[in-house]
């Protein structure tokens, strides 16, 4: 799969694996767990790049400013 097709993924599926997380710290931390159970042969570099895009496109979709990362 390619990365960003992963990321992708990972902002569809945000609301659900993320439901109840407020902070970017939090959410980090999620999309690492996410990536480790779903794609754990990624590469180092790419897992930060995937991370760090996923990150950017859910603070830009303004993901923290909801109500714990519920449907606006």
């Amino acid at each position: 799969m390619e990365p960003g097709d992963i990321v992708s993924q990972i902002c569809d599926d945000a609301d659900t694996f993320l439901a109840g997380v407020t902070r970017p710290a939090e959410a980090r931390a999620g999309i690492e767990e996410w990536l480790t159970i779903h794609h754990a042969r990624l590469a180092p570099a790419d897992r930060k790049a995937t991370v760090d895009r996923a990150m950017r496109i859910l603070e830009s979709e303004g993901f923290f400013q909801r109500d714990a990362g519920s449907e606006a």
